[in-house]
């Protein structure tokens, strides 16, 4: 006889609760009916409930603040991993606010593995960037950026809570045409959660790599740590040509 499949109590739960938000096509920001009412509604416990509603706390679909209940979030941004455009670009295309604030501007001896990235000697001078950046007044990621001062000289007199890095390297006459990059996760430091305001050791999206000219020369070094609750990246799958792939 065939075993029938039957989902956990939690997986159940989160159903219901994902179908009432389609259902009753609630906005972002909109507020869930009370722990009480949910259970009564779909015949739960409290704990298999408020075990549903963490999970998608994490999956980043709905929000609680205490005192107050528990809202549908708003959807997440979504990042392609085949686009070159800058942050600044792919928020605003979302039709998102963003804000930036520098963390440190400088130019001083970098990693060695940043240097021979550049293609520099070591203990050469390179260019360091970090910023913390928001969408719509909420911290999401802190970003790393190193390059070679010599192809852009001045750079540090830039206001980056105002100008693009990508903009700006227009300014030389750079453009970034193509780059690497590779994505994992870590778990935020104390200084990452104080500053993306999540609690210590929750997940992020660690991304780093390197982007180059049309020249296949390498520009920048770059590295970022970003909240997974607001992001999600995408790609393109296809047995297409390379040169297909990149005009989708």
């Amino acid at each position: 006889m065939e075993q029938q499949f039957r989902a956990r109590p939690r997986d159940q739960a989160t159903e219901q609760i994902e179908c009432y938000i389609l259902q009753n096509d609630l906005a972002p920001h909109s507020k869930l009916p009370s722990e009480r009412d949910m259970c009564s509604m779909w015949q739960m416990n409290r704990t298999t409930l408020r075990s549903a509603i963490r999970r998608l706390i994490v999956e980043g679909k709905v929000y609680h603040r205490k005192g107050a209940g528990t809202f549908v979030a708003p959807p997440k941004l979504e990042r392609t991993l085949q686009d070159v455009k800058s942050f600044t670009d792919q928020v605003l295309q979302n039709y998102r606010s963003m804000q930036t604030r520098p963390l440190d501007v400088r130019t001083a001896a970098a990693p060695r593995s940043v240097e021979r990235k550049l293609g520099l000697a070591e203990q050469s001078p390179v260019f360091q960037l970090r910023r913390l950046r928001c969408i719509n007044g909420q911290p999401v990621t802190i970003e790393d950026n190193y390059l070679d001062p010599a192809i852009c000289p001045g750079i540090e007199q830039y206001d980056f809570s105002d100008e693009s890095f990508y903009n700006v390297l227009a300014h030389y006459g750079i453009t970034v045409d193509h780059g690497h990059q590779t994505i994992g996760i870590t778990y935020a430091t104390e200084g990452e959660s104080e500053l993306l305001e999540v609690p210590v050791g929750a997940p992020l999206f660690y991304v780093s790599g390197i982007s180059f000219d049309s020249q296949n020369r390498p520009i920048e070094v770059f590295k970022s740590v970003t909240r997974a609750d607001k992001i999600r990246f995408s790609s393109i799958l296809t047995t297409q040509p390379k040169e297909k792939v990149e005009q989708l």
